[in-house]
């Protein structure tokens, strides 16, 4: 029998993670509190579960809503929507080092493996000139997407009210929040009365795929401009999985919601809406089609893009375009008796990997388990619309068929907590409750089984 000992302390990292979860659990329990106020809610009382359930849906940029955001919320309340948004979007670790920084006060050794933690970002060398580039990039890109929108809601709202919901949509798109205030028309219609609207499709769209490729793939392309070849390796398969998922994602819902949620509309709406269908799954809430009148073929091609979701530190959620792409890559290698697993000229490591499949493992374990529940709990639901509606909060996406107003308090509890997983990442959700490592542990002996 062979022992082998172990002596890798993972703690740093763990301490980090409980440090980023305790912070995301304090915003929205103080995001919870102000929408709870008088001067939040348009009734002047606000359910304490609905509160809960909106911080959450705003801090974990989500988009889920059981009250329609413009009809039951005040200005003040929008503003507090919009702020959890900004704050959960770009991460309150980011936020918080950008004002040391303004204050120009010394950001510690510490400080920065926590930013680096927060940020996702491969080193840690250079993390504080990355929150800068992070934190101005993203006012820059809100702003400049504000103007574009307000050349049409300034027309149609007039001017104060045109440029308020510029900035709220600008905002809501880049962090792929999700919220909308088009209940100025009709109550939960998000973008829909705007589904022909070139400039208006196509500034959301920008800004939610800008949002969701992360923020260290801003910065190589900031550095290496048009040299792809000179981008970092994860650079390449996010800048390239997005393409493919945008342009496949297109064709395949022109091609299923012909005759279904695109019935009656035009060439150009057609084409508009299946771009818009095939980007805002991953992660961003909004929709300028119904999506409870998509066909089947589509409700399951919505699912997937909102369980693969956008790309490692970004704004989005999901198992992320890198997971899917290292398991894609993995069980080729193995079809093809190749021992490495290589992508663009670069050999992936062991450590990839296994996090890839625990990634996915979790969140499909949590999605199923919550589906689960919910159905025995309320089982008069549709399945196909509790999974639809699971996968949305886990993956943070936001999208939803109608049900959310209908889930019980226990139901909407779950929805919660998923959509809180989804935003910190499944793989860090477990880290909080694993037990501490000893300083040195034993390892077991090794023995085959039989897979597959």
């Amino acid at each position: 029998m062979i022992l082998e000992w172990n002596n890798k302390k993972p703690k740093a990292k763990k301490s980090t993670t409980r440090q980023i979860a305790s912070g995301f659990a304090l915003i929205i329990l103080l995001g919870t509190i102000l929408l709870t106020l008088p001067a939040a809610n348009k009734s002047g009382h606000g359910s304490w579960l609905n509160s809960l359930f909106t911080a959450t849906s705003a801090t974990c940029v989500t988009g889920l809503v059981v009250a329609d955001t413009y009809q039951n919320w005040t200005i003040f309340g929008q503003l507090v929507i919009l702020g959890l948004i900004q704050v959960g979007g770009l991460g309150f670790m980011t936020i918080g080092a950008y004002i040391s920084v303004l204050l120009k006060k010394r950001i510690g050794l510490k400080e920065r493996e926590q930013l680096q933690e927060s940020v996702n970002t491969l080193e840690i060398a250079g993390v504080v000139r990355l929150v800068k580039k992070i934190v101005q990039g993203a006012l820059c890109i809100e702003g400049l997407g504000a103007v574009l929108l307000a050349c049409r809601f300034v027309p149609q709202f007039g001017a104060v009210r045109g440029i308020y919901f510029s900035v709220f949509h600008a905002v809501s798109a880049f962090c792929n929040g999700g919220f909308d205030l088009m209940g100025v028309n009709e109550a939960y219609s998000s973008l829909v009365a705007f589904e022909g609207d070139v400039v208006v499709n196509l500034v959301v769209v920008t800004l939610i795929l800008v949002g969701g490729i992360g923020f260290i793939v801003w910065d190589d392309v900031m550095r290496h401009k048009w040299h792809f070849r000179k981008y970092l390796l994860h650079s390449k398969i996010v800048i390239t999985t997005t393409l493919f998922l945008t342009v496949m994602g297109t064709v395949l819902f022109l091609i299923t919601e012909d005759q279904a949620a695109f019935a009656g509309m035009s060439p150009l709406e057609k084409f508009l809406g299946a771009l818009f269908s095939s980007v805002t799954p991953r992660t961003a809430g909004f929709n300028s089609v119904d999506t409870a009148a998509l066909s089947n073929s589509g409700k399951i091609i919505t699912m997937v893009m909102m369980f693969i979701g956008g790309s490692p530190g970004s704004t989005a959620g999901g198992v992320k375009t890198t997971s899917m792409v290292v398991l894609l890559f993995y069980a080729v290698a193995m079809v093809l008796n190749r021992e490495d697993i290589n992508l663009f000229g670069r050999r992936l490591t062991d450590e990839v990997v296994k996090k890839a499949n625990a990634v996915v493992i979790i969140n499909s374990t949590l999605t199923i388990t919550a589906t689960i529940i919910i159905m025995t709990l309320q089982p008069l639901l549709n399945f196909e619309d509790v999974l639809f509606e699971v996968l949305s909060a886990i993956g943070t996406a936001g999208m939803t068929v109608g049900i959310t107003r209908d889930l019980n308090i226990i139901s909407r509890a779950i929805i919660i907590v998923l959509m809180y997983c989804g935003r910190l990442g499944s793989l860090s959700f477990a880290l909080i409750f694993a037990q501490k490592n000893s300083s040195a542990s034993v390892r077991r002996p090794q023995e085959k089984i039989i897979v597959g």
